[in-house]
């Protein structure tokens, strides 16, 4: 029986392989593709993901691209956000292609021992109180594979959420969009672009070029149906308002504004990451950063569980923690839908709320949603529950860290009994810290020795 099946190898499983790999878990990973995709949908990464990937040594690896402040963001398509001020140092933005960013997880969980099974895809899930067994068609022929857990990462129309039963709700499509790279015949000019009939999305200007449409007059008749150039071409010249003509189109895919979350981030032994747990409209690109950041989240403990580390509760923190988060996300990308409604009765509002972001807290606010760099989770400690300013170094091997001053002999003292996998680190002249594997705090020292022994035991165990 293997320990973990991730099914989903893209970028969210990939990671998640990765971080249980740190931890000397071996994960197997089904993904149903029989070749890995070079099309990336996703090519912008925000403040907090390149933080977590740094605290791993993956940033520079990841990053084709960064970009420091000053940085002005969009919030639906207002290009007003000062990202600048989310983080005192570091990039504020990486580009790094979905495919890219694919490749390099996969071949670091590979190091650590992770295999991939390409062409592989679930037809059948039941779990009890000891294993998930898995139904696999695989190139050879149907198996069963049995795992300790079995975690979903395979996309919106997951099949892991769907056999395992998990409500996945929220509101439907209104919103018909396209996507694709042609050859554009009729120049456009880049950038985004609200007409009184949608928008659309332009990179690359007259040759090759990337498109997006969102087409506000309903949702796709068919979400499933394969996109024609024609299609393409109709679409992108009504919004326009005038012919545009094009050519050889590639890697055309059709989506949709559906607002959707999985009720439980766990049932049993199966639990959902990435776009199985959520799925929501790209404004601000945040639905693969949530991904990424549910798999830091998630791996280091998933690996405690699997190895008989995890106090308990632990693995059920996993839901109570990132559940709201993408909640957040989901409901931040509605509003954002609302306000780029073409229709002109919608202007004032746009105005307005343009005015409104100019407001240094407001801005703040937003930057701090859009960039994911304002997460704070309740940890049960005052002062404790952000991600700890820390030397990203320290997280490389992925173990909980403790920071002291080295006259801080009560601190260590309390502590030693779990230097097997806590990490002391002195470091002169600092208030106290305890850091999680995934670089958040747990406790900042407010309340002694009592209070690090309870932080102690309710995250890493006796």
């Amino acid at each position: 029986m293997e320990q973990v099946v991730i099914v989903g190898g893209g970028p969210v499983g990939a990671l998640l392989a990765c971080e249980l790999g740190l931890q000397g878990v071996r994960a197997v990973v089904l993904e149903k593709e029989p070749v890995r995709s070079v099309a990336s949908r996703a090519g912008t990464l925000h403040a907090r993901t390149a933080q977590l990937l740094d605290r791993r040594g993956l940033l520079d690896e990841v990053a084709l691209s960064r970009t420091r402040p000053p940085v002005r963001f969009h919030f639906s398509g207002m290009f007003g956000l000062d990202l600048g001020a989310v983080v005192p140092d570091g990039p504020v933005l990486i580009g790094s292609p979905q495919a890219h960013a694919e490749r390099v997880f996969t071949l670091r969980a590979a190091s650590l021992g992770a295999e991939f099974r390409r062409g592989h895809e679930v037809t059948g899930l039941v779990q009890d109180s000891a294993k998930v067994t898995l139904t696999v068609a695989g190139p050879s022929g149907s198996y069963e594979l049995a795992a300790g857990y079995v975690v979903g990462a395979d996309g919106a129309r997951s099949s892991v959420r769907h056999r395992a039963g998990i409500p996945f709700t929220g509101t439907p499509a209104g919103v018909a969009a396209l996507m694709g790279d042609v050859r554009l015949l009729t120049p456009l000019p880049g950038g985004w672009h609200r007409t009184p009939r949608g928008w659309l999305l332009v990179w690359g200007g007259h040759g090759r070029s990337r498109l997006s449409t969102y087409d506000f007059r309903g949702p796709h008749p068919d979400r499933t149906a394969p996109v024609t150039l024609s299609e393409m071409r109709d679409t992108v010249s009504h919004i326009a308002g005038r012919p545009v003509e094009m050519a050889d189109g590639r890697d055309l895919s059709r989506f949709g504004d559906a607002a959707l979350q999985a009720e439980s981030y766990r049932y049993g032994r199966v639990l959902l990451a990435g776009d199985a747990a959520h799925v929501h409209f790209p404004w601000g690109g945040q639905g693969l950063n949530t991904g990424l950041e549910d798999a830091m989240n998630l791996g280091w403990k998933l690996a405690a569980e699997l190895t008989n580390r995890a106090p308990t509760g632990l693995l059920d923190t996993y839901h109570s923690e990132r559940h709201p988060v993408a909640a957040r996300v989901l409901w931040n990308v509605r509003a954002q839908n609302a306000l780029a409604d073409p229709d002109p009765r919608i202007d004032p509002l746009r105005d307005l709320f343009a005015e409104l972001m100019e407001l240094p807290e407001a801005n703040a606010h937003l930057s701090k949603m859009i960039s994911g760099t304002g997460i704070r989770y309740d940890v049960g400690s005052p002062g404790a529950g952000t991600l700890a300013p820390i030397n990203p170094e320290l997280l490389r091997p992925g173990r909980p860290v403790l920071l002291l001053d080295s006259t801080r002999t009560d601190l260590r003292t309390t502590a030693e009994p779990w230097a097997d996998h806590v990490s002391i680190h002195p470091e002169p002249a600092t208030e106290p810290v305890l850091v999680r594997p995934d670089g958040y705090s747990v406790w900042t020292g407010s309340d002694g020795p009592d209070g690090l022994r309870r932080a102690l035991l309710r995250w890493f165990g006796k």
